[in-house]
């Protein structure tokens, strides 16, 4: 698998989840439920976002993901 795996690929398939995450309407559901749910999509987003913005190396069969979370005045 480590000859073949795609980590570009890989985190496009990310970015693209955190984009339907943003599209995707909330069910027709009242009351707590409906805060739950909106709750959940907000860290599905959060979660797809950042690993779709890392940076990803796999060497020797192990997969590195690097994300800088600093503002992005910090960054290097």
């Amino acid at each position: 698998m480590a000859n073949t795996f795609d980590t570009e690929a890989m985190l496009e398939r990310f970015r693209q989840r955190a984009a339907a995450v943003r599209r995707r309407g909330l069910p027709p559901v009242e009351g707590p439920e409906r805060q739950m749910i909106r709750e959940q999509m907000e860290l599905d987003y959060m979660d797809f976002a950042i690993l779709g913005d890392a940076s990803a190396t796999l060497d020797d069969g192990i997969l590195t993901l690097r994300v800088d979370l600093r503002p992005e005045g910090d960054r290097d």
